[in-house]
């Protein structure tokens, strides 16, 4: 009998060792954000010795639903979203009648979350609207390039779209939003190549306002194709990926980009991951990581 107790006690200490499972599930891995927050996540994972699961739902929203009720079936401990949570409520509510713990990721608040790690949209769309504003002299046509279907970057043009709103001789000339099931680049340069065809003249685009870095690349592809880059249109995104660096740092027309610590977000989702398998109550319904507004003057920084 000795011997059982002691075998079973070491199969309690297995169990109990078990290392934590975690689903992550997005449906924007094509995204290099995305790519880059999903990194973080798994490094500070690793760090904390998780069974961590990525799943790329490959551009269908409606499909991550089907996919936390399938972890949750497998009781993992905690999920983390990468889309709008308004649009995978289902999905939510079956986690939460699970009692496992959901946690958005660049994401949206929501009452089924129980936190959102991201960056301040509100800050960076203001920051670089106001860079184009100032850059054209509060005067000119604009071209946007929205996303409203998810919720960190609909919230950057809507901050945008207040800011050029504000200067009476600014119209937005169009209010673009491209197909981004291959990354959002080409159909940007499609449909910017589109825009530029309508208004032939120059100066009568003074600037592209993007909400993030794909759509920015795209009308920069489009805007050199035509060769109108000489006429000074400015472009701004968000994201400071690695291509938009090269770009910025080219000195052409693609003049700023707002750096969020993708690798920050990643790190910040594990730690309130593990507060809350910890036993701790988190506040915050959005927890924000700081940004940085990138230019020709620090991109080498």
């Amino acid at each position: 009998m000795a011997g059982a107790v002691v075998i079973a006690g070491v199969a309690f200490a297995g169990a109990a060792a078990a290392e934590p499972k975690v689903a992550v599930i997005t449906p924007y891995l094509a995204q290099p954000g995305t790519q880059f927050y999903v990194e973080g996540f798994q490094a500070a994972a690793k760090d904390r010795g998780w069974d961590v699961n990525v799943i790329d739902t490959k551009g269908d929203v409606a499909a991550v639903i089907s996919r936390i009720e399938d972890v949750a079936n497998q009781k993992v401990d905690a999920i983390v979203i990468n889309v709008d949570p308004a649009q995978v409520a289902a999905g939510l509510q079956t986690a939460k009648d699970a009692g496992i713990p959901v946690f958005g990721m660049d994401a949206g608040s929501d009452p089924l979350l129980v936190t959102n790690v991201t960056s301040n949209g509100y800050a960076m769309a203001a920051e670089t609207a106001v860079y184009v504003a100032n850059r054209i002299g509060g005067e000119g046509n604009v071209v946007m390039f929205v996303f409203d279907a998810f919720p960190p970057v609909q919230v950057r043009g809507v901050i945008a779209d207040a800011v050029f709103g504000n200067f009476p001789d600014i119209e937005v000339l169009d209010r673009v939003t491209p197909d981004v099931s291959d990354g959002g680049i080409a159909d940007s340069r499609a449909k910017m190549e589109a825009i530029l065809a309508a208004n032939p003249d120059p100066g009568s685009i003074k600037a592209v306002w993007a909400a993030w870095d794909q759509p920015a690349l795209g009308a920069l592809q489009a805007i050199e194709a035509a060769g109108r880059e000489g006429e000074g249109i400015v472009i701004t995104g968000i994201d400071a990926n690695p291509q938009a660096r090269e770009a910025i740092a080219a000195g052409g027309n693609f003049e700023a980009s707002v750096a969020q610590d993708f690798q920050g977000i990643g790190s910040a989702t594990a730690d309130a991951v593990a507060r809350v398998l910890g036993g701790e109550t988190i506040k915050q319904s959005v927890i924000y990581v700081p940004t940085k507004l990138i230019t020709a003057a620090n991109v080498g920084d």
